[in-house]
């Protein structure tokens, strides 16, 4: 057992280091001790541990090597941190069983970055070395080890080089910023890309002027279908081997195999998911994240970094160069601008007016604007006609918020939303011909009496992409109908006229682009209960408008929302950065994030509430802390109820709440009290 291991109550066992004066047989005579960081879920165990390091390791057992080693009685993994002529721990030390990896993959760098998020999100380094390092492929590994040295052709300066630059010289400080990267500074910017401009495109000309002056770029995008495109558009313009991608869903052998080319220095540009933003490059000149606002780059596992969060500490940490494109803004990246850390590159407005879509509220123009039953009207009259004369012209695209057939059911005469007598979820209708079926539990429910007033009719609260389809189709005979989303998604549709209809982030590519866009019930995502609801619209609705043709070819975008909604009109003036400065003020003067620092704490009531007022103590004296809750949460078939409890602060005592979080959490797990869950600004804040 190593250091500080024994059992809870039993003191450590006590053994001098050295026997009668004389070093003990069979360990490494330089350095014998190794402080390693053991691979243990427990919060209150989150520290190194030493170790004696057999003479057999002497050469092997390196820092940043993964290892094995005994610990409360079987073998756990470990990275071992550093090595030491001698530990402080007075008792018998253990010794390392075996060295895992032939590479020390935790380079210092990266775990310089994993205590960084670690302290910021409040977690364990353990947890966060855990999402850095990919696990062991052995025969991934041993291919890299064969592999001869590798070489790199110079890449010539393309702003200098007068090549095409994918739009960043259309943009305001977009061709400067090509050029500070390429002379090896590290600029920050928050690109807002008008429409027209292809985002993959315009990151892979960012890594091709960072290669130009001799460094390595990590560019990060939301999901797979991203990914693609970026991969495409990087083989275009970046010597054949630049670049490897990164991401989880590429299996064991494939994502080992890009670390370790990374590691190496064999790959130069790194492609990746949130995993990837951790990519051990060496002489990191970039890092590019695409869409921040995606929620797809919010981590699912302890402490949930968020990728965006990570890339600022890193760009920190290494004074590499910054960037955060897309077609909107988030208030985080505002606040980046607003403090200063970054500069702003948009599109001046006669470039935006002549590549994006004419764009018009549904209900508002023609004869609708004076007919009161227009806004109640799923479509009105005047999105009627745009998708009729569009469709002659080429696909037209449909954005529908829910997937399914009718996800969502009321009763017809009180509108009370229909629910599960078993389990109390959400009922839903698969198909037309299908009872209502819990959408949690999935028991059927064709006796449903809904308790408020008896009626035993349903009517539809929200419309799926699949009844969508199915009522356009009736409307336009003889018109392909195609569906994208869900467990279907499609990645290209052809130029001929057809009707597209897709969720929000499943939007197929249309060559040409799209002849109009029609955004349907605008209501279901304005009116979700959360914090970001407006902002996420909007950036829905952006990537949907900006695959429409430009308005100098007839493209049109209809969005069926309310015209007053703040959201809805940023979309019709394509202002999303006035919109995210709008939104940033407003939360700063609410005292909301990212103006202030939130911490959310999920469990049974009583150990909520008990960890929740653990929290505030162990904040410094002084600190304005504010508790938000407790507020159940829904329930789910077998689990116990749960509440959550916020703890807010202002953002000045980030650390310290973070630090907070730790000491709690780590206070419970040495008590072997209940588990309460904590997530340091929580993406979905109700």
């Amino acid at each position: 057992m190593p250091a500080d291991t024994a059992p809870a109550g039993r003191p450590a066992k006590r053994a001098p280091a050295k026997r009668r004066g004389k070093a003990l047989e069979g360990v490494a005579t330089t350095d014998p001790v190794a402080s390693v960081l053991v691979q243990v879920p427990l919060p209150h165990l989150d520290r190194p541990f030493d170790y004696l390091v057999p003479a057999s390791m002497e050469h092997t057992a390196e820092p940043g090597r993964l290892v094995r080693v005994p610990f409360a009685g079987s073998d756990v993994e470990g990275w071992v941190l550093q090595r030491r002529t001698a530990s402080e721990h007075p008792g018998k030390l253990a010794r390392l069983r075996r060295v895992v990896s032939g590479l020390p993959v935790l380079s210092p760098p990266v775990l310089d970055l994993a205590e960084r998020v670690a302290a910021h999100y409040g977690g364990t380094l353990a947890d966060v070395v855990r999402l850095a390092v990919p696990g062991r492929h052995a025969g991934a590994e041993d291919a890299v080890l064969r592999a001869g040295p590798a070489r790199h052709e110079p890449v010539p300066d393309p702003v200098a080089g007068g090549e095409d630059l994918a739009g960043w010289d259309r943009h305001s400080a977009g061709r400067a910023f090509l050029a500070h990267l390429a002379g090896g500074g590290a600029p920050r910017a928050v690109a807002t890309l008008a429409p027209g401009t292809d985002p993959h495109e315009a990151l892979a000309v960012a890594a091709r002027a960072t290669l130009a002056s001799g460094r390595t770029a990590l560019l990060l995008v939301p999901d797979h279908r991203d990914l693609v495109r970026l991969d495409a558009a990087l083989t275009r313009r970046l010597p054949a081997g630049a670049h490897v991608l990164l991401e989880a869903d590429a299996g064991p052998a494939a994502r080992y195999t890009a670390f370790l080319q990374a590691l190496t220095g064999r790959a130069r540009v790194v492609a990746g998911t949130r995993a990837a933003v951790f990519a051990p490059l060496p002489n990191l000149g970039l890092i590019a994240l695409l869409d921040d606002g995606d929620d797809s780059h919010a981590e699912q596992r302890a402490p949930y970094p968020h990728a965006r969060d990570v890339a600022v500490l890193r760009a920190d940490a290494t004074g590499a160069a910054a960037l955060f494109a897309g077609r909107t803004r988030t208030a985080e990246t505002q606040l980046l601008l607003a403090d200063g850390w970054a500069r702003a590159v948009t599109a001046p407005r006669e470039l935006v007016r002549a590549t994006a879509p004419r764009t018009a509220v549904a209900g508002t123009t023609g004869h609708d604007a004076q007919d009161p039953l227009a806004a109640a009207a799923r479509l009105p009259s005047d999105g009627w006609r745009v998708l009729r004369d569009a469709v002659r012209r080429g696909p037209v695209l449909v954005q529908v918020p829910r997937t399914g057939y009718v996800p969502t059911l009321a009763c017809r005469t009180c509108r009370e939303p229909a629910r599960c007598t078993a389990c109390h979820g959400p009922l839903a209708l698969s198909a037309p011909d299908a009872p209502p079926v819990c959408r949690w539990c999935a028991r059927p429910a064709a006796d449903w009496t809904c308790p408020t007033c008896g009626d035993t009719r349903l009517r539809a609260v929200v419309t799926g992409a699949r009844r969508t389809a199915e009522e356009l189709g009736r409307a336009f005979p003889g018109v392909e109908v195609r569906t994208s989303g869900g467990s279907r998604v499609l990645d290209d549709v052809p130029a001929e006229p057809s009707l597209v209809i897709a969720t929000p982030g499943a939007e197929p590519h249309a060559p040409g682009g799209y002849a109009a866009a029609l955004l349907l019930d605008g209501w279901a995502l304005l009116n979700r209960p959360d914090l970001r609801a407006q902002e996420e619209a909007l950036r829905r609705w952006c990537e949907a408008a900006a695959l429409v043709r430009p308005v100098t070819d007839g493209g049109a975008v209809v969005v069926v929302a309310d015209p007053q909604a703040a959201a809805v009109q940023a979309l019709v003036r394509w202002d999303p950065a006035g919109f995210a400065e709008r939104e940033l003020a407003q939360r700063a003067e609410l005292d909301l994030p990212p103006a202030a620092r939130f911490a959310g704490l999920i469990g049974q009531a009583a150990d909520v509430a008990e960890a929740a007022a653990a929290t505030v103590a162990a904040l410094p004296p002084g600190t304005p802390a504010r508790l938000l809750g407790p507020v159940p949460l829904p329930e789910r078939p077998g689990t116990a109820p749960a509440v959550r409890t916020v703890v807010r602060v202002p953002r000045t005592a980030s650390a310290e709440l973070a630090q907070a979080v730790k000491t709690v959490t780590a206070g419970r797990s040495v008590r072997k009290q209940p588990v309460v869950r904590v997530r340091v600004d929580p993406p979905e804040i109700g």
